[in-house]
């Protein structure tokens, strides 16, 4: 049976909400179960809590890269205030004009651009839509 796109994507989720709380309490629930006549070999309950130690790093290693990505973008940004760049729009015309403004829209660095012709104002432009800046 083939997993569709959706619920690979829910099972994506919850894979990333999952916490190192979750999977103790998974292995408490596990041991508590556990045939008392069969009981867990030492070697395969260290290794499950060493998997969830390396999950839980690893977690945490890609929240402090995002946020790190973040800064960075943002960093980035701000030297653009002032300056005069050429941007594409959606509709694929450039447009030169001067940032006036950077804006932060779900963690991500948006500009205000003014169009330096007709001064027309262009919000939440985002850094992939720069062409050059001057």
């Amino acid at each position: 049976m083939a997993i569709t796109p959706t619920e690979a994507a829910n099972l994506t989720a919850a894979a990333q909400s999952l916490r190192l709380d979750d999977l103790l309490r998974v292995l408490l629930t596990e041991l508590t179960h556990q045939n008392p006549f069969k009981p867990m070999d030492n070697k395969d309950f260290m290794g499950q809590i060493a998997q969830f130690a390396a999950l839980d790093s690893s977690q945490r290693l890609n929240e402090s890269i995002d946020q790190l990505l973040t800064l960075q973008a943002m960093n980035q940004s701000v030297g653009l205030i002032n300056r005069t760049v050429t941007l594409r729009l959606d509709d694929g015309r450039l447009v030169t004009g001067r940032v006036q403004r950077l804006t932060l829209a779900e963690g991500l660095p948006r500009l205000t651009v003014q169009d330096a012709q007709t001064s027309e104002v262009y919000p939440n432009v985002a850094l992939g839509q720069i062409e050059s800046v001057t």
